[in-house]
């Protein structure tokens, strides 16, 4: 079942400060024009070169669904995350729930990590009431992770970034999504927003016990 809903959208922002002391403004969701004001950090790549990764987050803030939020400095994008429907290629949008937003990406430039950036963003996020109309969900994959540069195991990757999405109350659910079943550290990550309908949340098992619903 499809229902055409509205996707409301409401602003808010919060000073951060770092470690070091760097004053950074953390705000969203942001129109594309602000987004395309402040380029990525040249270290943003976790998914592709910082320039390409940039173009995506200036589009994907020009979706009517989606939300990009940012932190930033006076010239530079240090971290962001971004919300969207699931990519129509992918198994996830097969119920084309307008409920259903994928947390699709969350990045900070390693210089700014271990500071609480990550949490900071994600609270600014879920600081706009309307968020509690969506299921926000997340996968995570650990081809994904800057093992390399971080020097953690993938497991204790895994730990920061379930403490991460559980500081805004992402929650780890069963799936039986072969992707997800590839490797044991891998992950699904849910949150049922408070306004969610009965019908949306059975959609959604649907999706991620597709298995356990064959008939």
């Amino acid at each position: 079942m499809t229902v055409k809903m509205k996707h409301r959208k409401q602003y808010h922002w919060m000073a951060f400060r770092t470690p070091s002391g760097e004053e950074l403004l953390i705000e969203g969701p942001v129109p594309p024009e602000t987004a395309a004001r402040y380029p990525l950090h040249p270290e943003c790549d976790a998914f592709r070169i910082p320039e390409k990764q940039h173009e995506a987050l200036v589009e994907i803030a020009g979706f009517e669904e989606a939300r990009v939020i940012i932190a930033h400095n006076d010239t530079t994008t240090v971290g962001y995350v971004t919300f969207l429907h699931p990519d129509p290629m992918e198994s996830w949008s097969d119920s084309q729930l307008e409920e259903l937003l994928e947390l699709g990406a969350i990045e900070i430039a390693p210089a700014y990590r271990k500071g609480g950036l990550a949490k900071a963003l994600l609270k600014v996020a879920f600081m706009d009431p309307n968020m509690e109309n969506y299921i926000v969900f997340t996968t995570e994959y650990c081809w994904h992770w800057d093992l390399k540069r971080t020097g953690l195991s993938v497991w204790e990757y895994r730990d920061v970034m379930e403490k991460v999405m559980n500081s805004a109350g992402l929650v780890w659910m069963p799936t039986d999504d072969p992707e997800i079943c590839s490797h044991p550290a891998n992950a699904l990550m849910v949150r049922i927003g408070k306004n969610v309908p009965q019908y949306a949340v059975e959609a959604f098992d649907r999706l991620r016990l597709r298995r356990h619903y064959v008939v």
